[in-house]
């Protein structure tokens, strides 16, 4: 885990994230309290259990932004779950442990790509010598059969792993003259120097494994029955013609799975999943006993006892093995705006002992919002108008319009946070971005005049601002 210090954590966090210091602050000592509990004696670290969190504020103000973001900084494995997926043991619906197996599957994605990454050079050369056999084909021999080819056969549909008609050697499927080798030296000549790239190229690939509609329910239970279905079944290859670029990407992928151990990729998998591993849950305030919405549905007081066990610390089987769920950090959030934290169970609110309260965003953050952020949203809008030879430029007083509008509008009707600017915007630049690409290159400026004139019928009409912002 690259290390950083809370206040490192909180810089970064606040080129994505406008506002919520209180928020940015806990979260960045909790996580770093990690690499401190690391630090000590094993016997120690046994003991310290993560300070779990809870945050509470209205939607659309950062609180899953801040999860996400906090993961990507520290490159951990992170899922976000919602509690009103899943339901109490013996309903139907999401077992509460499938939130630990899914960040499994995360961490093994995670611990793949860095493998793969180690061994990419090999892995590229390889797939560089396949096209240019590709390109130039050898000379195919006859395949006479015999008994014990067909038994060689029949063994290889029972252990796919060992070596099947795919994985006969070159020089047993073709022959290669002088003549065939100068020609892919040369090929392999112009391959290197990147001249070959736009060229297409016919390709064997694994198929796809087809959907088994049973898969979700025995993954419930731990059991990936489509892994092992598939490992029991020969891989069926099918051919895709592509260009060169693409197909070495593709044969990159299967040549770095044959130079990679896998057992060692799912073992620090689990490592790293049960040290570093981040699962957010939203939307815990739908479970919380004082939603009278609530009233008639499957227990939600049951959902909140089914996930105290996965939060306390406990074992999940998964398919690449057990699981401690003593050291994941929790962070749980929801908007509390007709329950409060305290009408969760008081087991599960002693799990999460920071509470952090989010502020609604004001009009000041909004104009920030717009601004500031790496990518920004004016920035995401300028960049796709530029890619029609467009130059869009927003002046102060239409930010500033903007910002105001969205508070307005939030302050009118629900107050779904900063997802109200991306409604504003697409709203605001309807018309810009349906004549664009017709336009001849020129500059647009979207002024103050320009955002009245597109929006203020519909902000007075109320009736139209429920349904158009």
């Amino acid at each position: 885990m690259d290390i950083k210090t809370p206040k490192q954590i909180v810089s970064l966090l606040d080129e994505y994230i406008i506002g919520q210091d209180e928020a940015k602050k806990a979260v960045a000592v909790a996580l770093y309290n990690r690499y401190r509990r690391m630090q000590l004696p094993k016997k120690m670290q046994e003991d310290i259990t993560p300070k779990n969190m809870l945050m509470a504020g209205p939607t659309g103000v950062g609180k899953t932004e801040i999860a996400r973001r906090l993961a990507i900084i520290v490159d951990a494995p992170f899922v976000k779950v919602e509690a009103t997926k899943f339901t109490e043991v013996g309903y139907v619906g999401r077992d509460v442990e499938s939130m630990v197996r899914d960040l499994v599957s995360e961490a093994v994605r995670m611990e793949e790509k860095d493998q793969f990454d180690h061994v990419r050079a090999q892995a590229a050369k390889e797939a560089n010598k396949t096209i240019v056999r590709l390109l130039v084909p050898g000379i195919k021999k006859e395949k006479r059969r015999n008994q014990m080819q067909e038994l060689q056969d029949m063994m290889s549909m029972l252990m796919p792993n060992d070596q099947n008609a795919n994985n006969v050697p070159e020089a047993d499927q073709e022959e290669v003259t002088d003549e065939i080798r100068n020609e892919r030296l040369s090929v392999a000549e112009q391959l290197d120097k990147g001249l070959l790239e736009d060229r297409d190229v016919t390709i064997e690939v694994e198929q796809a494994p087809k959907i088994n509609p049973m898969g979700n329910m025995m993954n419930q239970m731990g059991v990936d029955m489509g892994s092992m279905l598939n490992e029991m079944m020969p891989k069926k290859r099918v051919k895709r013609t592509m260009s060169v670029r693409d197909a070495r990407e593709v044969l990159i992928q299967e040549e770095s799975k044959k130079l990679v151990d896998y057992d060692s990729i799912y073992q620090k998998a689990i490592e790293r999943t049960s040290n570093n591993g981040i699962i957010f849950i939203d939307e815990i305030d739908k479970i919380a006993a004082g939603n009278k919405k609530t009233s008639g549905e499957v227990s939600r007081e049951g959902v909140q006892r089914d996930i105290l066990p996965i939060v306390e610390g406990s074992t999940v089987q998964t398919k690449y093995g057990p699981v401690s769920t003593d050291h994941i950090l929790f962070i749980a959030a929801g908007a509390f705006s007709e329950s409060k934290p305290s009408d969760l169970i008081p087991e599960l609110q002693g799990r999460f002992p920071i509470r952090v309260e989010l502020n609604a965003l004001t009009k000041e953050d909004f104009v920030k919002i717009l601004k500031d952020p790496a990518d920004s949203l004016l920035e995401q809008y300028v960049a796709l108008m530029k890619a029609d030879g467009i130059k869009l430029i927003f002046t102060k007083e239409a930010v500033d319009k903007i910002a105001q509008i969205a508070f307005d509008v939030n302050q009118g009707t629900d107050n779904i946070g900063a997802r109200r600017l991306s409604t504003i915007l697409e709203k605001l630049l309807e018309d810009v971005l349906y004549e664009g690409p017709d336009m001849a290159m020129g500059e647009i400026t979207i002024t103050e005049a320009y955002v009245d004139e597109k929006l203020s019928d519909i902000i007075t009409n109320k009736d139209l601002t429920k349904f158009i912002l």
